[in-house]
């Protein structure tokens, strides 16, 4: 009910509307309108109340609401179903154990802030309150867990092509699913899977976004989108041009494989052409990035003019 009367307010952004209207009009009590108005006042919104005017909707939470998300999204399958927390430990552990327990595909798991955030290899992601975008995916790819790798890539395009369109920034990706506006890291990607040896049961894509967060919460050589920018983001604006990039290029991916998506990583790549250093199991390897192979892995040339393909590990840009 709370998502229809604030249908009706954005309808008429500047207009005050009457609380008998409304209730007639839903077909509820004056007593429950007005019960209804004092839960949204809970929730953040602020509303102007006039005597003989009525109420007016004056302003809305910077939150991640299901109800402010949904009603602005055009999606088929991604997002149809968004769980919202205010808090939680991880997203990507109640989105896996959702799937575990057979949730469908494209629901998505979103909260204002993580106690127990986390990023590639083991480490913490910084998750204030209401500053970044935390996020968890449930997909069920048709595909073997040989080409699941490429999904992450998938999501790296989707992620800086959404900061572009909403932020207006020039982002770019890091290999293998790093995003990074002037060199510096905004946001992460980290995929968790549940397969058997042959198929992909599940695939759990988990987005952490510095939007709005300031530098000093941020670890060394992190920074946000609004740092970098110099504007504030409307973060549920860059929730919806990221869900739509993603189901997007989820379909294409389905349809013509990794092909197409592989020439977009290209186009936004920061690390092809540059010299690296890989270290993966154990070791490192140093030399120029020349490529993206066709699962994924990194094509590095070596001073020796041998190639190397990185299929994980943390890489560096040395110059």
């Amino acid at each position: 009910m709370e998502e229809k009367i604030l249908k009706l307010f954005k309808k008429k952004p500047e207009h005050y509307l009457s609380g008998e209207q409304i209730s007639k009009s839903l077909n509820i009590t004056r007593s429950a309108f007005w019960k209804h108005i004092e839960k949204l006042r809970l929730y953040g919104y602020e509303f102007d109340a006039v005597p003989h005017l009525g109420y007016r909707l004056r302003k809305a939470p910077d939150k991640l609401y299901p109800f402010e998300i949904s009603p602005i999204l055009k999606t088929r399958i991604i997002g149809k179903d968004i769980i919202y927390h205010d808090t939680v430990g991880s997203t990507n552990t109640i989105a896996y154990n959702l799937a575990k327990s057979g949730a469908k595909e494209g629901v998505v798991v979103v909260a204002e802030r993580q106690t127990k955030g986390r990023g590639r290899l083991s480490r913490i992601w910084s998750s204030p309150k209401e500053k970044g975008i935390y996020l968890s995916i449930i997909l069920r790819p048709k595909m073997t867990p040989f080409k699941a790798p490429v999904m992450t890539l998938m999501a790296a395009v989707s992620l800086a092509q959404a900061i572009r369109e909403s932020a207006d920034v020039q982002a770019f990706i890091k290999w293998p699913n790093d995003i990074l506006i002037n060199e510096k890291k905004v946001s992460g990607i980290l995929t968790e899977m549940d397969a058997e040896a042959d198929f992909v049961k599940f695939l759990i894509l988990g987005i952490g976004i510095n939007a709005n967060t300031k530098i000093l919460d941020l670890p060394k050589g992190a920074t946000s989108i609004a740092q970098e920018s110099g504007v504030f983001v409307v973060r549920q604006q860059l929730v919806k041009a990221l869900l739509e990039r993603l189901e997007q290029n989820y379909l294409l991916i389905q349809k013509e494989g990794f092909a197409p998506i592989r020439t977009q990583w290209r186009n936004l790549s920061v690390t092809l052409g540059r010299r690296v250093k890989a270290t993966c199991m154990h070791k490192q390897i140093e030399g120029e990035a020349v490529d993206i192979e066709p699962d994924g892995g990194l094509k590095v040339r070596l001073d020796n003019g041998f190639y190397e393909k990185v299929m994980a590990g943390d890489l560096a840009l040395l110059r």
